[in-house]
């Protein structure tokens, strides 16, 4: 595969840490891999949100958060700007209800992080050979993850999972609005 100029790692133009907080995009590479990591972001909170909401005996619930996040992982992997920021918006949501904390704080700043580098992303198109997209591989599981089932899964589930998501929204903000009504 190095003879065709392809490799499982695709060369980053910025360090770890600026690109999970402050990303740029200069390369069909660097594009590629925010839209990875905002995969594995979003696919991380929603296995948390999974085993918070078992561990406090609200599987269905668990079940609904786990899907709303997860897919929204694989609309930031393919791009798309409402699927970034419904995450975010939920989540910051999330934060103000039950109260921040460090941990709390650092996912949203990640999550925000994701938002602005979908946001790029989905309007980005130099014309160059540069903005040509890298190849998706299947090779190793997390490939099969990041790379093969979000681009098959996203066109199958892109209207569902925006009826599913603002639905949850809905429900979400007004079950916090009659909560905070019964509690004054």
């Amino acid at each position: 595969m190095q003879t065709l100029g392809l490799s499982d790692s695709t060369p980053r133009t910025e360090s770890r840490l600026k690109s999970l907080f402050w990303p740029t995009i200069q390369t069909a590479n660097d594009m590629d891999y925010l839209g990875v990591q905002g995969y594995w972001v979003c696919a991380l909170v929603a296995v948390w949100a999974l085993v918070a909401s078992v561990l406090s005996s609200q599987p269905i619930t668990g079940v609904c958060v786990f899907l709303f996040y997860y897919l929204g992982g694989v609309g930031v992997r393919e791009h798309s700007r409402y699927a970034a920021a419904v995450v975010f918006i939920m989540y910051v949501g999330d934060v103000v209800v039950s109260g921040p904390s460090a941990l709390k704080v650092l996912v949203a700043a990640l999550l925000l992080s994701n938002f602005r580098a979908t946001w790029i992303a989905s309007r980005w198109k130099p014309d160059s050979e540069e903005a040509i997209a890298p190849p998706r591989f299947g090779d190793t599981w997390s490939d099969k993850f990041a790379d093969q089932f979000p681009m098959w899964l996203w066109p199958k589930l892109r209207l569902p999972y925006y009826v599913f998501s603002a639905g949850f929204l809905i429900l979400v903000a007004v079950g916090i609005a009659a909560m905070l009504h019964h509690s004054s």
